[in-house]
């Protein structure tokens, strides 16, 4: 650059001596200080358009530098899904600092937002055999929460009003005549948070070996958490800590009579259980079954032989009656639930999954021992029973 700049210099001097011979001032002053003038000015010009050029390249190689240090960190296979639960604790600097600290029985925790996403997968993305080099048992695929309204709330229960009579007295009325009255009354409901937890015993250092810490949340801290959840959010019985879940506050299924002819097949009592929503006012928007009951329905066959559900050899949508159903072992095997899911139940976090480590349990702190904790807090209100249909498919149907 300094090359460039004393050829830039030297033209210009060349050039302006060589002009200087013919030139004269109007006032009659020394050519040669207006000759050193326009000199100056020239490359005072000259310099500013190169200090503005070596800006531009310092800045763009700046650029690329840091474009080639990401390429090099991320690797040919990076990508950018969202951080799992595990992943954002493992990396917490807090946790390094925890696990160093050994002066004294201390404790750590740390809030966390659930990655639960909208993917095929809709528990989120959860721990893998690729993540470890440990074997682990299978994990159930997670949707029951995916079909309820979810409400955050900063309290220890919610109230909310429910309709308990309507009485519609609505009738033409005569010129003069009274009006009749109409009678409708309300009622507070309180649904109370429930806490769900677990938590296992590790050592010290496995705070500092971070795909094993990352495994232990992802793979079974948070897949155990959000496996209850999904029971007690059908099946939970309102006792003690329990929720009060879809199924027991459900309608027992009735047939309308005269619909079908004959005995209906399972297909047939789910179009009937259908219909038991429409007569309610509450059309249903999902249906809840075990695998294998899907898997049967998947199987029935017309007079040709074929299947009345699709191709095998293709990957039909799981719909019936034009609502999607979803299959999981979590619901007994030969029952069904079909319901208004948005609006016979609603979902309160009052806590997301939430994870704790701590050394002051029994004698962990002279074992080098640490309790890792995983929890939430939830509840859930089943608001219109009417909503929900629960019962049993026919024997051999």
């Amino acid at each position: 650059m300094n090359l460039i700049k004393n050829h830039a210099t030297t033209a210009a001097i060349a050039h302006l001596v060589a002009s200087a011979a013919p030139l004269h001032t109007k006032d009659g002053g020394d050519p040669l200080a207006l000759i050193a003038k326009k000199f100056g000015d020239h490359t005072a010009e000259v310099m500013t358009k190169l200090g503005a050029s070596n800006e531009q390249l310092a800045e763009l190689k700046a650029r690329l530098d840091e474009f080639e240090q990401k390429a090099a960190r991320q690797g040919p296979a990076a990508d950018h899904q969202p951080d799992t639960l595990g992943k954002q604790f493992a990396e917490n600097p807090e946790v390094k600092s925890f696990s160093e600290y050994q002066a004294r029985p201390s404790r750590f925790s740390m809030n966390m937002k659930a990655t639960i996403t909208n993917a095929t997968t809709s528990a989120g993305a959860l721990g893998t055999t690729a993540r470890d080099a440990t074997v682990i048992m299978p994990t159930r695929r997670l949707t029951v929460r995916d079909l309820l309204p979810v409400i955050r709330v900063t309290d220890n229960s919610v109230e909310y009003p429910n309709q308990a009579t309507r009485v519609n007295n609505a009738a033409p009325v005569a010129e003069g005549a009274a009006k009749p009255e109409s009678d409708y009354t309300f009622e507070m409901k309180n649904t109370p948070i429930r806490t769900l937890a677990h938590w296992v015993a590790a050592s010290r250092q496995v705070l500092s070996d971070i795909p094993q810490l990352q495994g232990i949340i992802d793979s079974e801290l948070l897949y155990g958490l959000k496996l209850l959840e999904e029971n007690q959010l059908l099946n939970g019985d309102g006792t003690g800590q329990n929720l009060s879940g879809l199924i027991p506050n459900a309608t027992a299924y009735a047939a309308t009579p005269g619909v079908v002819e004959g005995t209906p097949n399972a297909i047939d009592t789910l179009g009937l259980a259908i219909l038991q929503n429409s007569l309610a006012d509450l059309p249903a928007d999902g249906i809840v079954v075990h695998s294998a009951d899907w898997m049967k329905m998947r199987l029935i066959k017309n007079a040709d032989g074929e299947y009345i559900l699709g191709n095998p050899a293709t990957s039909p949508a799981r719909v019936l009656f034009g609502l999607p159903v979803v299959d999981t072992p979590a619901m007994s095997q030969g029952n069904f639930l079909v319901g208004q899911f948005q609006t016979a139940a609603t979902l309160y976090d009052r806590w997301e999954a939430r994870i704790e480590v701590s050394t002051e349990h029994a004698d962990f702190f002279t074992r080098n021992l640490v309790a890792i904790l995983c929890e939430e807090r939830i509840g859930l209100a089943v608001k219109r029973a009417k909503a929900l249909t629960y019962g049993a498919f026919p024997t051999g149907g």
